[in-house]
């Protein structure tokens, strides 16, 4: 049996774990194309549980716990690994919910509910991944439980049966086979729960080996204002009970600032105040509970911010009745986000291919969007799970429609009619996106071996909708290339984003190139200003 202050531990030790070994979980990304971020995105979930854990008292239950961190990684999950991480503890927290004390058949029983929780979220579940691992630990569990009352046997036999499942995700997917590795995100499983083994074994949290970098500094230069409230001041309160009394809090923000925001729903408490002493408001909402997802930005003209990732800056916004339809869509580029915004998306999060969003992130923009119902734009397969994870979550109504690049979130927005009602509008968008050919020109990132050809790193590849269908020399013969390969008499419309590397003559003699040979399409040649990506396709 283990109290909350061990599990509390054991899952910080597994937040370490997996941070220490993320660029090894990295590694074993299959595609030499830039995705290589399964093991970054589970570390970057798990820490946004760890946050809030190492502010709680030890004097917790296993309930108070699970609640939290489940909490935590429902907001932090980034990409389609961080969601079924979330998912597996999501499943923990409903069998754990009223546990003061846990035993193994308590967590046999967690296991269970985790696989079926996470397999009930993905559609087309795939067989050598992560469900695979906890389905059959699971299936296994409450014999492991069984033979044995002592916690510890009962969770190093649930490791090693975790160990051998791993070892036969390539026997599932060929494609591992072929690459020789193991499935990436049932890795970042694995590492989780031996971070847990542990404390349960000997009580010692993994220390953490590679530090976070700090990705915000502020520079104060000048005496500020007494009288102006300086510092906007944003964060949540993880809530342990349902019946917290939230009216002292309010009453307090009023008393030291203004713009006061106080939301409550059934996990947390969402708080947003402009004053000169965000101090002593954290320290009165640490009263309530445990604190996440800080931000204080200085809003006054002599202070200069520096960084050196970029930042998402959402207000949030009440819903407005006379608003209908708002748009949310996550992108990076300048020239991008530039033409998502002329058709009409009211915010957009930064972010996309190795960059992948947290469900927080993009929470925040879609209730910075102040119409009723919000349909948000992913643009990115392995964002795609992480935006559904908003829609229980939002206090608006959320539809996530599936695109999966840059040109189908353009197509969704283009086949937009605010006339005709939301689930024909869905309808219509989805359509959309099904008729848009997506074609992308980047550079392999390792040596690798698919459906039989040899890649090495630094070739340059194109990819058709999803598939990488060829080598080539340069940027500008792949995607003349590629173009060729995808249109058909049936296509009207050919548009190139050239990225942030595509110089202007380059642009040019692509575009006298491309109408020269396919002189009967409209032709578009955009300055995307994207990163990763020297060219994206768009083919109607």
């Amino acid at each position: 049996m283990i109290n909350g202050q061990i599990f509390k531990d054991s899952i910080i030790s597994a937040a370490n774990n997996i941070s220490n070994q993320k660029k090894f979980v990295n590694s074993l990304n299959v595609f030499p194309i830039p995705d290589g971020d399964t093991g970054f995105n589970i570390a970057k979930t798990m820490n946004a549980a760890k946050t809030v854990l190492v502010s709680l008292h030890n004097d917790v239950n296993v309930c108070d716990v699970i609640k939290v961190t489940a909490s935590s990684l429902l907001r932090g999950a980034r990409g389609n690994s961080g969601a079924i991480i979330s998912l597996i503890f999501r499943g923990f927290n409903k069998a754990l919910e009223k546990k003061k004390m846990a035993t193994a058949l308590d967590f046999s029983k967690a296991l269970k509910c985790a696989a079926d929780i996470a397999y009930g979220a993905v559609s087309k579940p795939t067989e050598g991944t992560m469900l695979t691992v906890i389905r059959l630990v699971a299936n296994e569990s409450e014999k492991f439980a069984k033979e044995s009352n002592n916690f510890q046997e009962f969770w190093a036999k649930v490791c090693e049966k975790a160990q051998e499942v791993l070892e036969t995700t390539p026997d599932l997917l060929p494609i591992l086979a072929e690459s020789g590795v193991v499935d990436s995100g049932a890795q970042g499983l694995v590492i989780i729960f031996e971070g847990m083994k542990s404390v349960f074994e000997n009580t010692e949290i993994i220390k953490l080996t590679q530090e976070e970098t700090i990705s915000e500094k502020v520079t104060i230069s000048s005496v500020q204002n007494e009288n102006a409230f300086c510092y906007c001041t944003e964060f949540l309160v993880e809530k342990l009970k349902k019946d917290l009394n939230t009216k002292q809090l309010e009453e307090y923000l009023n008393k030291l600032g203004d713009s006061v925001i106080l939301v409550d729903d059934n996990n947390v408490i969402k708080v947003h105040v402009h004053t000169n002493h965000p101090g002593l408001i954290l320290e009165k909402a640490l009263e309530l509970g445990p604190l996440n997802s800080i931000k204080i930005d200085n809003e006054s003209a002599a202070v200069k911010k520096t960084t050196n990732t970029e930042k998402n800056q959402f207000v949030y916004k009440t819903v407005d009745e006379n608003i209908n339809y708002g748009f949310v869509a996550v992108a990076s580029g300048p020239g991008i986000c530039d033409l998502f915004q002329s058709l009409g998306v009211n915010n957009i999060v930064q972010g996309g291919q190795t960059m992948n969003p947290s469900t927080e992130e993009i929470l925040q923009a879609i209730e910075a969007t102040p119409s009723k119902t919000v349909f948000v734009l992913p643009n990115n397969k392995n964002v795609i799970m992480t935006a559904e994870q908003t829609i229980n979550l939002a206090d608006r109504a959320v539809i996530v429609l599936p695109s999966r690049t840059v040109p189908h979130g353009i197509a969704a927005l283009l086949s937009f009619d605010e006339s005709i009602e939301t689930k024909k509008n869905q309808l219509v968008m989805l359509e959309a996106i099904e008729k848009v050919k997506t074609g992308l020109i980047t550079n392999a990132v390792k040596n690798s071996k698919i459906a039989g050809n040899e890649i090495k790193a630094g070739d340059v590849i194109a990819i058709e909708n999803g598939k990488i269908k060829f080598v080539a020399e340069d940027y500008l013969k792949a995607c003349l290339k590629l173009i060729k390969s995808m249109v058909k008499k049936h296509n009207n419309y050919i548009t190139i984003f050239c990225g942030q590397n595509i110089d202007k003559a380059t642009a040019e003699n692509l575009e006298n190139q491309v109408k020269t040979k396919h002189n009967n399409f409209e032709i578009n040649i955009i300055n995307g200003g994207q990163p990763i990506y020297p060219f994206i396709i768009s083919i109607e």
